[in-house]
């Protein structure tokens, strides 16, 4: 006997009382209408719908990301153009599912794209969409590079969002956002290495050219400050390529170190001011080499007034 096809726009409940008890119990956690057999699946919730500590921590901070993501969603047009949004470094892409859930479900037009470079990773997600009919979810063995010119993913993004996107991932996922002339990012670093690495390479050089040195000589203040420093340097690119930027908390510091959310709106108008300080800082803290291979400062693609 063929299992009957799920419905995408049903309400996603387990049968019986057993789903009805858990959704009244977690009502103070839940958003409107939210899939508890989807949290189930995603282990956030336990087969009979209870949150561990770890698992509340991980859903609050989704959720709250996902309180940010909707404001922007809400300003997409609807019909027309489809309504896009690419999850870089989706991983378990807890994220795209909880966006395609609570928002993008209910607007026909609306697609995920969550791209992740490890295959069972993507296989494991594409299994779990159509368990759950979230037809327009689609999910990309691929990386960065491949991501941004392949045929499976459209040439314009409307939103890219890369949560917990591990050192230069966040890098990578901007580099998409331009090539696709993203109309929002929405980035939540982690574990930044690259800067620190270069700052700990040359520090007895700096240490003899500026008493600015002694703010990383100690390795963890190297970490600390390399850590500052890469999120200031991606915020003033993003301003240069034409984006108004917002830098702040994602919650509380009690959930998560990993901290910093950075909200991109694309404006189209690229701030000459930012780039000169973008260039000042990479000089002053010798790290000219990533001009070119992080912060290259050429033109990013227009993005059509139609779309």
């Amino acid at each position: 006997m063929s299992r009957p096809t799920p419905n995408a726009d049903a309400p996603r409940t387990r049968k019986g009382g057993a789903a009805e008890s858990a959704t009244a119990a977690l009502a103070d956690v839940l958003q409107p209408g939210q899939s508890v057999e989807l949290l189930q699946e995603l282990h956030i919730l336990t087969r009979d719908g209870r949150l561990n500590q770890d698992s509340r921590r991980k859903l609050k901070q989704v959720q709250h990301l996902y309180q940010f993501i909707e404001k922007l969603l809400a300003e997409l047009p609807e019909g027309g153009a489809a309504a896009t949004v690419a999850d870089h470094g989706a991983g378990k892409s807890y994220l795209g599912f909880i966006l395609y859930d609570l928002f993008l479900r209910h607007r026909a037009n609306a697609f995920v794209y969550g791209i992740e470079t490890r295959e069972e990773l993507v296989q494991r997600s594409r299994a779990l969409a159509q368990r759950l009919g979230f037809e327009r979810m689609r999910f990309l063995p691929l990386s960065v590079a491949e991501s941004t010119q392949s045929d499976a993913l459209p040439a314009r993004i409307d939103m890219v969002t890369a949560l917990h996107a591990c050192d230069t991932a966040t890098d990578d996922a901007i580099a998409f956002g331009l090539a696709k002339a993203a109309r929002f990012m929405v980035l939540v670093p982690c574990c930044q290495a690259e800067v620190a690495a270069s700052l700990r390479q040359h520090k007895a050089l700096a240490l003899a050219r500026t008493p600015l040195a002694e703010l990383w000589r100690h390795p963890l203040h190297t970490r600390e400050v390399g850590s500052q420093l890469t999120n200031v340097l991606r915020c003033l690119y993003l301003e240069a390529q034409g984006y108004q930027v917002t830098v702040t908390e994602l919650v509380g510091w009690e959930h998560s170190m990993k901290n910093e959310l950075i909200i991109a709106r694309r404006t189209g108008h690229r701030k000459a001011s930012a780039a000169q300080r973008l260039q000042a800082l990479l000089a002053e803290f010798g790290l000219e080499s990533l001009a070119q291979t992080r912060f290259p400062l050429g033109s990013p693609p227009e993005r059509p007034a139609s779309a």
